[in-house]
């Protein structure tokens, strides 16, 4: 057993980091893959929800159809793949369909709720028809999907017994024009869930993608959490499994470069914002806002000063770790009160 197979207890980031982070070149032997697979006697799921992709969602079903081709045709290692559409008006059923993938209407499925809001609420409805001891889902907006998004996620949930969520991991370029940045994607990620989570769940601060779109745990234990509609659905789903299962029983996995669309900013700016209402309600719910103690006190001055920063680089995955001193400095007027010296 490697070391980062071992059962771990653990609420430390770093600790979890080193032992529940993964590459997905550790899991390329499709046929041991789905051999795994065949003795623990399960079946996989995978969730496609999309809107509008008729551009890019037959290139992913082609790729999923590829890797159960090259893992063996009496051990696939996706038995089922479904495709919910939010009744998009690009004839993105219509091309999953010629595709090979089922396809259900977001706004159809548990009907009795009324019509879907978003994303969240489309892989919600999909856990009603989705069969699979393990439930995968992936984002349908990605270009150049690669066929480590299918593998790579399984891995560690297939070899690894403590495991019962994975999250992907990636490096995500942005580009504009002729200018690529390589790491400037992702920008929600960055600049709202990270800071978050550093503040709120320090636990979650090792994932380097903890809005990624590609995930998977057993179904039973997606159907013991709620679900978050909208863009707010992946922040939830993290501090729910957290809380239900603990970090140790969460793992990530290299899976490389990935590109999708990128999002005009005002778009982004509402993202946060069901980001922020996510971990604001979990918060709540939680008792965690009655954790956190006076900063001013030098018990606690260094409680929250220490940012960390989990990153994908082309050596592999790495957690940075800064200092982010807060320093308060009384009023002016109070201080001249008093009289000032050096």
């Amino acid at each position: 057993m490697r070391e980062n197979e071992r059962d771990i207890e653990t609420t430390d980031a770093a600790e979890w980091f080193r032992h529940r982070s993964y590459e997905h070149g550790q899991f390329s032997d499709l046929g041991a893959l789905a051999r795994r697979k065949r003795e623990l006697g399960l079946t996989v799921s995978l969730v496609l929800p999309g809107r509008d992709v008729a551009g890019t969602i037959g290139g992913i079903l082609d790729e999923v159809h590829g890797v159960n081709e090259r893992s063996g045709p009496r051990s696939p290692l996706v038995d089922q793949i479904v495709t919910v559409d939010a009744d998009s008006s690009d004839g993105t059923a219509e091309v999953a369909a010629r595709h090979g993938s089922e396809v259900y209407s977001e706004n159809e499925l548990m009907s009795r709720y009324g019509g879907a809001h978003g994303k969240g609420d489309a892989m919600w409805r999909s856990l009603s028809v989705a069969h699979g001891d393990l439930v995968m889902f992936a984002d349908t907006d990605t270009r150049d999907f690669e066929p480590q998004l299918v593998y790579g996620t399984l891995g560690p949930i297939l070899s690894v017994p403590q495991v019962r969520y994975v999250k992907a991991a990636y490096r995500r370029p942005f580009k504009s024009a002729e200018i690529v940045e390589p790491d400037g994607g992702g920008r929600v990620t960055e600049l709202s869930t990270k800071p978050l989570f550093n503040l709120f769940y320090p636990e979650l601060t090792g994932f380097v993608q903890p809005l990624a779109g590609e995930f998977v745990a057993d179904r039973e234990l997606f159907n013991s959490i709620p679900f978050l509609t909208g863009y707010a659905v992946e922040t939830g789903i993290m501090i729910d499994v957290l809380q239900r299962v603990g970090l140790g029983a969460m793992a990530q996995v290299d899976l490389g470069e990935r590109q999708n669309r990128h999002q005009p900013l005002r778009d982004l700016s509402r993202m946060s914002y069901a980001v922020l209402r996510a971990v604001a309600r979990r918060l709540r719910q939680d008792g965690r806002l009655h954790q956190l103690r006076d900063p001013r006190l030098p018990d606690t001055l260094f409680q929250f000063s220490d940012y960390r920063h989990a990153v994908a680089t082309p050596d592999g995955l790495e957690l940075q770790e800064y200092v982010e001193e807060l320093v308060e400095r009384p009023p002016m007027a109070e201080v001249l009160k008093v009289g000032y010296s050096d």
